[in-house]
Parts: C-alpha cells; structure tokens; sequence
C-alpha cells in the first residue's frame, strides 16, 4: 500500500510542478510537458513492478504509435478556441478526433504487422 502511495504522490507532484511551470511560462511549461515525463515514470514503475524488460520494450513501441494520432490534438485545439469555440467544447471536440484517430492507427497499424 505504501508503494502505491509513493507512486501516485510522485506522479502528482510531477503533474502539479508541470501546471505550474505552464501557469507562469506557457512555452516553458509547453518544453517540459512535451518530455515524455509520463512514460518514463511508467517504465521506471513498469520495471520496479516487473523487472521484464520485453514488458517494457512492448510498452514503449506501443507509446511511440499511439503518441502519432495524439498529436492533431494540439493543433485542433487551438485551432478551435482561437475560432470561437468554448474551451469544453473545443477540448471535447479535440478529445473525440484523437479517439477517432486512436481507432484508425490501431486498424492501419494492424495492417502493416503492428500489433497494438
């Protein structure tokens, strides 16, 4: 139990220091957002949790293909707001696109022997 409390607190300080950097310099917190933070958190817990680094390697491939589709999202969004779109509905409008082009990465990947 005290492991998962670790865990979730380290994350959440990450994400809060992350927040806070965007809330001062929107470009500085953008710099440290793109890290792939998250992911490396993962696999540090990933290989602390499993020690299989197949594990790992897998979770990696399949990171860098599902980043691909997540990516429109930071353009659509600001895209929409700057048109006169509502926060919320924009970010909705963001969130659904990357749903949509999660399922079709997942069908064109599986198409070329990429298994996701």
């Amino acid at each position: 139990m005290a492991y998962l409390l670790i865990k979730a607190l380290v994350s959440g300080i990450i994400v809060m220091a992350v927040s806070e950097i965007a809330r001062r310099s929107p470009p500085f917190g953008a710099l440290v957002v793109s890290l792939p933070l998250v992911s490396l958190l993962a696999i540090l817990w990933l290989w602390r949790d499993t020690g299989d680094g197949e594990r790992i390697a897998a979770h990696a491939e399949a990171t860098f293909w599902y980043v691909l589709p997540s990516l429109p999202m930071f353009l659509a969004l600001p895209w929409l707001l700057r048109h006169g779109v509502g926060f919320w509905w924009a970010l909705a409008a963001a969130c659904a696109l990357t749903i949509v082009l999660y399922f079709l990465t997942v069908l064109v990947a599986a198409r070329f022997g990429v298994r996701l």
